[in-house]
């Protein structure tokens, strides 16, 4: 079983093409909710379908319940 490492993690650039009514959902949902992004959305939709189809790696599931439950800080959190 694959550790979680104590660090960020490293990332990887992906290029992909997708059907364009697939793309257009996407830009409206981030549109309707600006705390996500496009790459929060595919890291959440990439993590939910390998935890679901069995994936039993432990930074998969984490990446999963992150996308699901992850906060905005609040303004009043900010200090000045």
């Amino acid at each position: 079983m694959s550790q979680i490492p104590d660090h960020s993690p490293q990332f990887v650039s992906i290029e992909n093409q997708m059907p364009l009514d697939l793309f257009e959902a996407m830009a409206e949902f981030i549109r309707i909710h600006p705390q996500w992004d496009q790459y929060r959305l595919m890291q959440a939709a990439l993590a939910g379908f390998l935890f679901q189809q069995g994936c039993q790696d432990r930074s998969v599931a984490r990446h999963y319940l992150d996308g699901l439950f992850r906060r905005e800080p609040s303004p009043s959190s900010f200090s000045s």
